[in-house]
């Protein structure tokens, strides 16, 4: 299917084949699906969703490309060096179509393909050093002769199911770790935001990837994903959404290995001694960005009682100068959920806690898929705010009088994302690092802190295995140890 082109608020669009991309050509199907804007709900283009044959065709490529034409390691390099030149030289046209199928602000989606021209870049140099370590054999009695080591090794196909809310980046973290270290790949993106994933595949194409090691399946809901979890060639599946899905994804799996980043509920903590300057803006731009429509979003802050109330009317300042609107206005700063169905939902929850005597201090309005930042207090264990994944921009505040309490319930969820903590005192910090069961604990940032380089995961239902290129490279290789005996 060639190029096309709609206009989505006055923004012209090129949009991307709007097909399923198998052995480095599109295909076609008969049955469709809608992608909307998700600011203005006009139908952007129909996708064609991908049939049974073609997940088993896509198998077959993906198999013998890996058996026959997975490039040396600096070829590997070059080629995800090539895509970070050519995703950063067509950057307006990746900008246009993030907006307008996430929502996104043109501030949030600048910073998703920045951080994806990052996560790029320490993929290929990562492909180059894919190495194991020297087994310490003489400290077993009698093995002092021996030598060995271990390499590392490319597993086969690995399938990729991504989620709306980072459509580029989450993208490059999964599928660059995976070519990077010599596997073949298969991506299936959310239905809800199909076009980025759709141009950024066909830029691995247009930088040399030979064809067959990345394939791209489009389809919404659970049926593509159920037809490529029967396919028993794929080696490893890497996942993100939640944990309800990640459940089915890991039954299926079977032996097969998986990493899995699931639901959150993203705690916060901010002592009397913190540096509130520092510490609010922070706080508010991890809670609202994206339209709270991120897993590592501040859902619960707690507030030491000393600076309870100064805290609160900060951030109730913080949220009032974040508008919330059409995310094509260089004004906004929070634009629309992902469907008026989403933000219906998130109102609903908010509207319950006020029932339920919560405060709230900004926001809760909404108008069609956008909700205006809201900052909630006096909200109690049971409500929804804090109980469930909100997934929205609303922030609930909790006072603590002891460190240890807004510790303990922190860890009072099902979930262990991510975590952050504001304060000036070392053992404070230590002990909170020592104690809170999340997969990151950030010391003097919000729960939402992320460099692309670090290792990202979770623990307990949040799910387990890493992302940042480094680690993931290690999800999809296998270690085999090689020994000699002189």
């Amino acid at each position: 299917m060639t190029l096309s082109s709609v206009r989505a608020n006055s923004v012209s669009l090129d949009l991307p084949p709007l097909q399923s991309l198998i052995d480095g050509k599109w295909m076609g199907g008969a049955v469709t699906f809608p992608v909307h804007d998700k600011f203005t709900h006009e139908t952007l283009c129909d996708i064609v969703e991908a049939t049974q044959e073609h997940v088993g065709e896509a198998v077959r490529v993906a198999n013998d490309a890996f058996l026959t034409k997975v490039p040396p390691p600096h070829e590997r390099a070059r080629i995800l060096q090539r895509v970070a030149e050519l995703v950063d030289q067509n950057r307006q046209r990746f900008l246009d179509l993030m907006v307008a199928e996430t929502g996104f602000t043109v501030p949030d989606a600048t910073g998703d393909i920045d951080r994806t021209l990052v996560s790029l870049r320490l993929c290929a140099e990562e492909a180059t050093r894919i190495v194991g370590e020297t087994v310490a054999f003489a400290a077993s009695p009698g093995q002092h002769q021996r030598v060995g080591f271990t390499m590392r090794f490319p597993l086969g196909i690995v399938c990729a199911i991504t989620p709306f809310n980072s459509p580029l980046n989450t993208v490059a973290h999964k599928i660059g770790p995976a070519l990077a270290a010599g596997n073949a790949v298969i991506l299936k993106p959310s239905g809800l935001t199909p076009l980025t994933a759709a141009l950024f595949c066909q830029t691995f194409i247009d930088a040399g990837l030979p064809p067959g090691l990345l394939s791209l399946l489009q389809g919404m809901g659970d049926r593509v994903g159920n037809w490529l979890l029967a396919e028993q060639a794929i080696a490893f599946y890497s996942f993100t959404g939640s944990t309800r899905v990640g459940r089915i994804i890991q039954q299926a799996a079977g032996l097969r290995r998986t990493q899995m980043e699931l639901g959150s509920i993203a705690s916060t903590i901010v002592c009397a001694d913190a540096d509130l300057d520092r510490a609010v803006p922070k706080i508010a731009n991890a809670s609202f960005r994206k339209a709270g429509q991120v897993c590592t979003s501040v859902q619960r802050l707690y507030v030491e009682e000393q600076v309870l109330n100064d805290v609160a009317e900060r951030l109730v300042a913080a949220a009032s100068s974040m508008p919330a609107g059409n995310p094509r206005d260089e004004r906004t700063r929070v634009g629309p959920m992902i469907s008026e169905a989403s933000a219906k939902r998130a109102e609903s929850w908010v509207e319950e806690a006020r029932l339920g005597q919560a405060r709230v201090l900004h926001g809760g309005t909404r108008e069609r898929s956008v909700l205006t930042p809201t900052v909630l207090t006096n909200v109690r264990d049971g409500m929804r705010v804090i109980e469930e994944e909100i997934f929205a921009p609303c922030l609930s505040i909790l006072p603590f009088s002891k460190l240890e309490e807004a510790i303990g319930h922190a860890n009072n969820t099902p979930f262990g994302l991510s975590s952050g903590i504001f304060t000036r005192d070392v053992n404070r910090a230590m002990a909170a690092a020592k104690s809170l069961r999340f997969g990151s604990i950030h010391i003097n940032e919000s729960s939402s802190s992320r460099a692309d380089g670090m290792p990202f995961g979770g623990v307990k239902d949040s799910g387990f295995g890493h992302e940042g290129p480094k680690y993931a490279i290690r999800e999809v290789t296998e270690e085999r140890l090689v020994t000699f005996n002189s």
